[in-house]
């Protein structure tokens, strides 16, 4: 598969212009820094926005785009959704939100307990949504098969 037909995936959202300089105050779903260095292109209804420089700052990022020179450009740009194509990180231990979409989720004993329909943000722990209507924390998952079957190693009573 090229890169022209993988779908882009909701990586972040811009917050608020920051300072006088152009740049933003961006948060993103995920934090992984490879998404903002400079370079890095995402696209937004108003077009591709390209990473000049980036810096960590309180939950997110502040970033500055290529073209982007004053607040009052840096305004406009409030609240928009950013995309990007998925990145191909090697690491085993991080868990897609993509990958997680229509999988059956088992329990560790062989027992189904539905198909995953929505994952929801929780400060703790983001929640599986099964179409059962069961709330699943992350941190229960043990394998996952993308798009296809989640093992989950959860408490006795999550699914009473």
């Amino acid at each position: 598969m090229d890169a022209g037909d993988r779908s882009l995936l909701e990586v972040g959202r811009i917050v608020k212009a920051h300072g006088i300089r152009g740049e933003v105050a961006v948060r993103l779903t995920a934090d992984i820094p490879e998404r903002v260095t400079p370079g890095s292109v995402f696209q937004t209804t108003r077009g591709p926005l390209t990473v000049e420089r980036s810096k960590p700052f309180q939950q997110g990022y502040i970033i500055a785009f290529a073209g982007i020179a004053d607040r009052n450009e840096a305004e406009l740009l409030r609240g928009l959704l950013l995309k990007a194509e998925p990145l191909d990180l090697d690491d085993d231990d991080v868990i897609w939100i993509d990958d997680l979409f229509n999988a059956l989720v088992v329990s560790t004993d062989g027992v189904e307990r539905g198909r995953v329909v929505e994952v929801e943000e929780n400060p703790a722990s983001d929640l599986l949504v099964l179409d059962s209507g069961v709330l699943i924390p992350l941190t229960f998952v043990v394998e996952v098969e993308p798009n296809e079957r989640i093992v989950v190693e959860a408490p006795e009573g999550l699914f009473e």
